[in-house]
């Protein structure tokens, strides 16, 4: 029984020992099953994980391989815009150095418009335009030819058109035609060398060294005319060579002149002339004292065998002269002029008087003379202008431009000639005038003369009488640029 217990009992531990191993591997496959689900779900996990690091890993190399590209595009575009902002410099520099080069252009205006740049080039157009109604009347008694020359006439004085400027190396230069007649004439045409401040040579058509009121320029006048011994004495424009000296108290002029331009075409005209002028310009009682002198002499050569000396009765609208002297076998002229004039704010007064000694082979030689002397005064509160030994433009202080009326000027004027010496009979005359002058503004000017003729011993006789008097009374319209 014992045996069969024992046996029993070992027969049962050994089915207890069988079934637990059992018990115990189902135990562990379940947690190994489960472990391995576990693990398939952490490497799905970690698969969708290396996936989606994968995809932005791609995303990643796409966008660094942007930016790259970007990089290399901004950086090709920085190359280039290096290249451009290097070209652009050179550019810039370039235009800097050529606009450093190219000389600066001043305009102003001078009644027309004046360029002027800084490396000595100018260059101005200039003009002027002079419209005469004059009226003269003679003594009865004149012929009908003659007659035809008096009453009132309207005449275009002058018509100049021209340029002027300078250049560098201290050159200037002045071109200016008359287109008021038929036919062009040629006025200034020359060329200037300012050899310093003070000295200037002049070569081209120009008017010789006469006196104070023929240097004078028509457009500052204080009379419609000049002179009757000025108009009397062929004083003209002639090519030559002349070097002035101006100063501060001195002008000195000197030059040496063949014959007027329009009369150069003839190859046989030999004429030539020496004409010096010397003037002192002191300060004195607050005003400048004009003090000159003036000596001509000029051959004519053989192509000139006589000259002529006549005057207009004060205005240029009549060609009847009442005075007139024809002279034959003319050799050469000697001219000799003496100047004064005071000028001091609104007051001047100016005087000259000239003495005209023609050469005749084989007979006398006739000494003829003619002068003025004139006072002026400004009317309103204007100076009258005086520069270099002539008169000048006179400038309004209150013109129409500025609101005012402009400057008036009146002049009263004793004037002279005698055209009578060693048997020449070309008559005497004196003239007392007036003249009033409307300044409206720097570029026009309106001037209205009156003149009483004393005509004596004149070639043109009235009913027989070669004394009489005449009246003259002119008005011009000026306008020049």
């Amino acid at each position: 029984m014992r045996t069969i217990a024992h046996i029993s009992t070992a027969a049962l531990a050994v089915s207890a020992g069988w079934a637990l191993p059992s018990q115990a591997y189902a135990a562990d496959r379940a947690s190994v099953e489960e472990q391995l689900a576990a693990m398939r779900d952490q490497m799905q996990a970690m698969a969708n994980r290396i996936d989606t690091l994968e995809g932005e890993l791609a995303e990643a190399k796409a966008k660094t391989q942007a930016a790259t590209e970007v990089a290399q595009n901004a950086t090709q575009s920085a190359q280039a815009a290096t290249v451009t902002a290097q070209a652009a410099t050179q550019t810039a520099t370039a235009a800097q150095v050529a606009a450093a080069k190219t000389p600066q252009v001043e305009v102003s205006w001078k009644g027309a418009p004046e360029l002027k740049s800084d490396n000595g080039w100018s260059f101005k157009p200039r003009g002027r335009v002079q419209i005469d109604v004059g009226h003269v009347s003679g003594p009865s008694g004149l012929t009908e030819s003659e007659k035809a020359h008096l009453g009132t006439s309207v005449e275009l004085r002058r018509a100049f058109l021209g340029v002027e400027g300078t250049m560098p190396g201290g050159f200037g230069y002045r071109s200016e035609i008359d287109v008021s007649g038929s036919s062009v004439v040629i006025n200034d045409m020359y060329l200037t060398y300012k050899a310093n401040k003070d000295v200037t040579l002049v070569l081209g058509n120009q008017k010789p060294n006469w006196g104070l009121e023929e240097l004078t320029s028509d457009l500052f006048t204080s009379f419609m005319e000049r002179s009757d011994f000025s108009q009397a004495f062929g004083f003209e424009r002639r090519v030559g060579l002349n070097a002035q000296y101006s100063g501060k108290l001195l002008v000195a002029q000197l030059g040496v002149f063949t014959d007027d331009a329009n009369s150069l075409g003839s190859d046989s005209d030999k004429s030539w002339s020496v004409d010096g002028r010397l003037v002192a310009m002191p300060q004195v009682a607050g005003g400048t004292l004009h003090l000159g002198g003036s000596i001509h002499y000029r051959e004519l050569g053989n192509s000139i065998t006589s000259v002529t000396y006549q005057t207009r009765p004060l205005v240029h609208t009549s060609d009847v002269r009442f005075l007139s002297a024809s002279i034959t076998g003319a050799t050469s002229e000697l001219g000799i002029g003496a100047e004064g004039a005071y000028v001091n704010g609104r007051f001047h007064a100016t005087a000259e008087n000239y003495w005209q000694t023609v050469g005749r082979a084989g007979y006398a030689n006739p000494t003829f003379q003619g002068g003025y002397v004139e006072v002026g005064y400004m009317l309103t509160k204007d100076e009258t202008a005086y520069k270099a030994g002539v008169y000048e433009r006179i400038r309004p202080k209150h013109g129409f431009d500025k609101g005012g009326i402009g400057a008036i000027q009146v002049n009263a004027r004793y004037n002279w000639l005698d055209l009578e010496d060693a048997g020449i009979k070309g008559g005497r005359e004196q003239t007392a005038a007036l003249s009033a002058i409307w300044i409206p503004m720097d570029y026009v000017r309106f001037i209205l003369d009156y003149g009483h003729i004393w005509v004596k011993d004149s070639p043109v006789t009235a009913n027989g009488r070669a004394n009489y008097g005449v009246d003259s009374l002119g008005l011009r319209t000026q306008i020049d640029f």
